[in-house]
């Protein structure tokens, strides 16, 4: 597996976990995939550390611990009033090793100013090392996690001498308007899914675009939402790059 040379290594470790399909969301009960989907990965990722200019790529998950199910009943709000009992089915004592490297956002020329490799990667060194900038979650916001620094591969994992371990067909991530690169994508919500096949414990993950188009779906339009000095959602461009620098 060919490491990128703004590749970051990080473990992430919880008490519990739910990571799913969210099309199984919607309400009732809730069942969690075995092991963390790539969305769910970039999402703890881009919890650590993310900025619209760039695009979090999230190669292979090293499952480190056993994986172990736990179900729980939750009193949930119905949507026409009043309460009703679920079952919800958890991971627990999960424990995975991430590597993942970035890409620039083409559809964000804006922000071409901002494309300073050497600087996003050490921040996103930095804060890993912090724990990340935001609250982390393992799939759901009532499962809190943790990252920290690793080096990926080191250390005994659960699954080491386990050849293989075909976990079927899941849920791979979204192509949200802003990172399509395809050009029917383009202007887009899509979906994506793929067969997950772990082999001594790591899963090497596809990225979005070599997902073959028969495990591809568009699911309604998006507009890209625009960055800009002007938008006061990204203000000052250079100097907030070199403000982070020194930070």
């Amino acid at each position: 597996m060919e490491v990128k040379r703004n590749t970051v290594e990080f473990l992430v470790r919880g008490d519990r976990a739910l990571f799913s399909d969210p099309v199984t969301r919607m309400g009732g009960e809730k069942t969690t995939y075995y092991v963390p989907t790539y969305e769910a990965l970039k999402g703890i990722l881009s919890s650590v550390y993310w900025k619209p200019t760039f695009i979090w790529i999230i190669d292979a998950v090293r499952v480190m611990n056993i994986i172990q199910t736990r179900s729980e009943g939750v009193r949930t709000l119905n949507y026409s009033g009043g309460n009703d009992l679920s079952i919800y089915t958890y991971l627990v004592d999960v424990c995975y090793q991430v590597r993942a490297h970035f890409i620039w956002n083409e559809n964000r020329p804006e922000l071409m100013a901002d494309r300073n490799e050497h600087k996003h990667h050490n921040i996103a060194k930095r804060m890993i090392e912090r724990g990340g900038r935001r609250d982390i979650f393992l799939g759901t916001r009532e499962c809190q996690g943790y990252v920290e620094p690793c080096i990926f591969g080191e250390e005994p994992g659960a699954y080491d001498n386990v050849n293989e371990l075909d976990l079927g067909y899941m849920f791979h991530g979204f192509t949200y308007a802003d990172e399509a690169i395809r050009e029917q994508e383009k202007g887009h919500l899509s979906v994506r899914f793929h067969h997950v096949v772990m082999r001594k414990g790591i899963i090497q993950f596809p990225s979005p675009e070599e997902i073959p188009e028969k495990d591809r779906r568009i699911l309604h339009k998006m507009s890209i939402k625009p960055f800009g000095q002007e938008k006061g959602n990204f203000s000052g461009l250079m100097e907030f790059c070199e403000k982070e620098v020194n930070q």
